[in-house]
C-alpha cells in the first residue's frame, strides 16, 4: 500500500493556512460533540490523529497558528441547562504522542527546556488513561462543595448534585486536610456496569446505550440527580486544582495522599526514570487493556517533582509536563457511495466521501474528508504523488479507510481489484454547487503555485458563505445567541417577508423592531410561539454589550479564531483602537502594521488577512451598521498585581543562560507581563543576552528600557 501521507515539509505558507483552517473547524466541531453533547461521531483515534496533523503543521509554521487553533483551546462551553463554575485553576488538556519516539522526544523536551543533560535523573510517573469525562470536586474545611466538568477548561458545569451521588467520592475529608482542596480525575461507567445497564434497558423494551463513555457522560448531566444515582457512576483521581497547601512534593506523592484521603486511584501508576521501562509499562497497560473493567484509550506520563512541574509551566491549552501515549488506530474496508461538495464560510470547497457505514473499532463511520481536488486524483499538497498513479478516487471504488493519520476518517488507498468497470474520474466542480457562481483555485503570489483549495468567488452572494458566516456569529464563543441555532439561521436567512430577513449580523438586532411594525407575526408561524419570541428578543438584546475578544471572533475573519481574538482584545484594548490599527496597516507597512504583527502569536498571514477584510468596503458596511446596535466593552487588562512586569511588554533577545527562551517566556506570561516577538515604541523592557542584535538597536532607538538576565531576576524579586 503506497504512503499517504502529505508530507507537511512540502506545504506552501498558503497551503498550511488553508489546511489548519480545515483542521480548526473540524476539531472545533468535534470538541463540541463530544464535550457539550455526549455525542461524538468520531472515535478518539481519529480525533487525536486531528490534531497530531494540525500540531506538525504548526510546528513548521509556526507565524501561521490559528487563534482558533485546537493547540490553544480546551473541551467545549458548558450547557445552558446547568449553572456555569468558573474553575480556580484551568482545567487543561494534555498533548498526545503516538509512537516510541515521541515519547523519547517528550522526554529530551522536558531535560532541553530545564537546560539539563537527559541523564535520568527526572522520574515520570505513568498510568492508564481513562475514557471518561473528566471532573473538578472542590472541598472547603473538609466538605465537597462543588463539582463542575471541564466545559471550554476554563468555564464548567455545575454538577454538584450527581456528584454527591457517586459512592467512590468522599462527601468528607479526613480531619489534616488543607482548607481547600480540589480533587480532579475522571468519572466513568465500568464495562460490567455498562452491560448490565443495557441488559436492563432490553428487558424494559427501552433502546440501549452506545458506549460506556457516552452514557457516563449522560447519567452525570442529568437535571433529577435521582436518575444519575441510578446509575453505577465510579470515579479515579489523579490530580488537583486549587490547593491551599501542599500535602506532597511529587505527583506519585499527591496520588498517595488521595488515595490515602479515601479516592479511588489506579492501581497501574507507577513512577520510573528510565524512556525504555516507561515504554515497557505502556506495552504492560496495552496488553492488559482488554481485561480491564475499564475503558482506557493510552497512558500519561507527567514529570513526578511538583517544583520541576511548575518551572516547566504551560502551554497555551496544555502543560509542558505532561503528554498522552495514545494507543494505535485500526483499518476498515468499505465504498464510496458518492461524493459532496461542502462550501464553508471562507467559500473553501471541501469534498467528503459518503461511504458505506463500517465499524472501525466499535466507531461507526460514514464520512471522510477528501480534502481538495489533488487528493482525489493522488496528488499531495506540494504535487508530490500519494498514492499510485491509477489510484485515484472515485465514487463506487472500495477503498481502504483509517481512523488515525493525517486527516480523520482518512481514505488511504483504493482498491484495485475491485474498482468497478463503469467508474469514471471524479470531475472536481468548476462552479459553486451553492451559489454557481465560478471556483477557483488561488495562485500564490509567492511560489507562482495554485493553491490546494478551490474557492467559491460569490462571496456573501453565496448563500453557504452567508449563512455559514452568521452560524459563525451566534455560535458559542461569538455572540452566543440562545435561539438563534442553525435551523432558525436556515429560518430567517430564507424568509421572503422583510420583517423576517437577517441576511447580515446587525440584522439580528433590528428584528424585533421590524416585527412590532409587521402583519405577519413571528409568533404565529410553526415552530415558534409567543414565549420563545420573547426568550428570542430578550438573547438578542442580551447582548447588544459583548467582550470585544468575542466581538473580533465573531466577525469571521479569516485565519482568527478564538485565541487570536483574545490576543487582540489584550493588544489593542478597545474597538476603535482596534479598528484605526487594522485601517492604518492597508498598506503593510508603517507603525501600525509594525505593532500587529509584533504581537506575539500573531503572524504575518494572520496580519494580512486582517487587512484584508478590513480594505472590503462592504464589510465595513456590515460592521457600521452592527456599531449601532451593539457595543464592544473594553477589554479587562490581566494583572498579576503582585508582580512588577504585570500589564508590561517584554521582547527577550540574544542568548539566555540562566533560563531558556521558553522558559523565560513562561516565566515572563506567569507574572502577568505580555511577550512581544519584536521591539516597537510600547515595548516597555527588553531582556538583553549575550549577541543581542537588531532588536537591541530598536530598543535604543526607542528608549526602551534594556537590562540583562541577571537584571530580569532582580527585577521580577522587588
Amino acid at each position: 500500500m503506497a504512503n499517504v501521507k502529505i508530507p507537511v515539509d512540502n506545504l506552501t505558507e498558503e497551503e498550511a493556512a488553508a489546511e489548519l483552517a480545515f483542521l480548526a473547524a473540524e476539531i472545533a466541531r468535534n470538541d463540541e460533540l463530544y464535550h457539550g453533547q455526549d455525542a461524538p461521531e468520531i472515535s478518539d483515534a481519529d480525533y487525536d490523529a486531528l490534531k497530531r496533523r494540525n500540531e506538525a503543521i504548526e510546528a513548521l509554521f509556526p507565524a501561521l497558528v490559528r487563534d482558533d487553533s485546537p493547540s490553544r483551546r480546551v473541551g467545549s462551553a458548558p450547557l445552558a441547562t446547568f449553572a456555569p463554575i468558573t474553575h480556580s485553576r484551568p482545567m487543561l488538556s494534555l498533548d498526545n504522542t503516538f509512537s516510541d519516539e515521541d515519547v523519547r522526544d517528550f522526554v529530551n523536551s522536558v531535560y532541553r527546556f530545564l537546560g539539563r543533560l537527559p541523564d535520568e535523573s527526572i522520574a515520570f510517573t505513568a498510568e492508564p488513561k481513562i475514557d471518561g469525562l473528566s471532573m473538578s470536586i472542590r472541598y472547603e474545611n473538609g466538605r465537597l462543595t462543588t463539582a463542575a466538568t471541564r466545559g471550554d477548561g476554563t468555564t464548567g458545569e455545575n454538577v454538584t448534585a450527581n456528584v454527591l451521588t457517586i459512592a467512590e467520592i468522599p462527601n468528607r475529608l479526613p480531619s489534616g486536610a488543607p482548607a481547600v482542596v480540589e480533587v480532579r480525575g475522571e468519572v466513568y461507567m465500568a464495562k460490567s456496569d455498562f452491560l448490565a445497564l443495557n441488559e436492563k434497558m432490553a428487558a424494559e423494551g427501552k433502546q440501549t446505550y452506545v458506549n460506556p463513555r457516552n452514557t457516563a457522560a449522560g447519567s452525570l448531566r442529568q437535571l433529577d440527580a435521582s436518575v444519575t444515582a441510578s446509575r453505577k457512576l465510579r470515579f479515579f483521581a489523579y490530580a488537583w486544582g486549587e490547593m491551599s497547601e501542599m500535602p506532597a512534593a511529587t505527583q506519585y506523592g499527591m496520588i498517595e495522599v488521595l488515595k490515602g484521603w479515601g479516592f479511588p486511584v489506579n492501581p497501574m501508576t507507577k513512577r520510573l526514570s528510565r524512556v525504555d521501562d516507561i515504554i515497557a509499562h505502556y506495552r504492560e497497560i496495552g496488553l492488559a487493556r482488554p481485561d480491564l473493567d475499564y475503558d482506557i484509550d493510552g497512558v500519561v506520563y507527567k514529570v513526578d517533582e511538583l517544583a520541576l512541574q511548575e518551572r516547566l509551566g504551560f502551554r497555551s491549552r496544555s502543560p509542558r509536563w505532561a503528554t498522552a501515549h495514545k494507543f494505535p488506530a485500526e483499518q476498515a474496508f468499505t465504498i464510496v457511495e458518492k461524493i459532496d461538495i461542502q462550501v464553508g464560510r471562507t467559500g473553501a470547497l471541501t469534498p467528503v466521501a459518503r461511504l458505506t457505514p463500517v465499524t472501525v473499532g466499535g466507531v461507526v463511520v460514514t464520512n471522510a474528508t477528501l480534502h481538495n481536488a489533488d487528493y482525489i486524483e493522488g496528488i499531495g499538497n506540494s504535487g508530490e504523488r500519494i498514492r499510485a498513479e491509477d489510484h485515484d478516487i472515485r465514487i463506487g471504488d472500495t477503498v481502504i479507510v483509517q481512523r488515525a493519520g493525517d486527516v480523520i476518517p482518512q481514505v488511504l488507498d483504493v482498491v484495485m481489484e475491485k474498482r468497478p468497470v463503469d467508474a469514471v474520474a471524479y470531475e472536481f466542480p468548476k462552479t459553486c454547487p451553492v451559489c454557481g457562481s465560478h471556483a477557483v483555485r488561488e495562485r500564490n503570489e509567492k511560489t507562482g503555485r495554485l493553491d490546494s483549495v478551490t474557492r467559491c468567488t460569490g462571496g456573501f452572494v453565496c448563500r453557504a458563505q452567508a449563512v455559514e458566516h452568521l452560524k459563525h456569529f451566534v455560535s458559542r464563543n461569538a455572540f452566543d445567541i440562545e435561539g438563534l441555532g442553525s435551523k432558525q439561521i436556515d429560518f430567517f436567512f430564507e424568509a421572503e417577508d422583510p420583517s423576517l430577513t437577517i441576511r447580515t449580523a446587525p440584522d439580528i438586532f433590528t428584528l424585533e423592531k421590524r416585527q412590532a411594525d409587521s402583519l405577519t407575526k413571528l409568533e404565529n408561524i410553526d415552530g415558534f410561539g409567543k414565549v420563545s419570541v420573547r426568550k428570542l428578543y430578550d438573547a438578542i438584546d442580551a447582548r447588544r454589550s459583548i467582550a470585544l475578544n468575542r466581538f473580533i471572533y465573531a466577525l469571521g475573519i479569516r485565519h482568527v479564531g478564538e485565541t487570536n481574538a483574545k490576543l487582540l482584545a489584550r493588544a489593542y484594548g478597545t474597538y476603535a483602537a482596534f479598528e484605526e490599527a487594522m485601517k492604518g496597516s492597508v498598506s503593510l507597512s508603517g507603525e501600525a502594521w509594525h505593532e500587529l504583527n509584533s504581537i506575539d502569536g500573531i503572524g504575518e498571514v494572520v496580519a494580512r488577512a486582517m487587512v484584508e477584510f478590513y480594505k472590503e468596503p462592504r464589510n465595513l458596511d456590515v460592521i457600521d451598521r452592527l456599531l449601532q446596535e451593539v457595543t464592544p466593552e473594553a477589554a479587562e487588562a490581566i494583572v498579576a498585581t503582585s508582580s512588577p512586569v504585570a500589564g508590561k511588554t517584554v521582547v527577550f533577545t540574544g542568548s539566555l543562560e540562566k533560563m531558556t527562551r521558553d522558559e523565560a517566556k513562561a516565566m515572563a506570561e506567569r507574572l502577568g507581563a505580555k511577550v512581544a516577538g519584536s521591539v516597537s515604541k510600547k515595548t516597555d523592557l527588553v531582556v538583553a543576552g549575550p549577541g543581542a542584535g537588531s532588536k537591541l538597536d530598536k530598543a535604543k532607538e526607542f528608549n526602551v528600557e534594556v537590562i540583562d538576565e541577571d537584571g530580569w531576576f532582580e527585577r521580577i524579586k522587588s
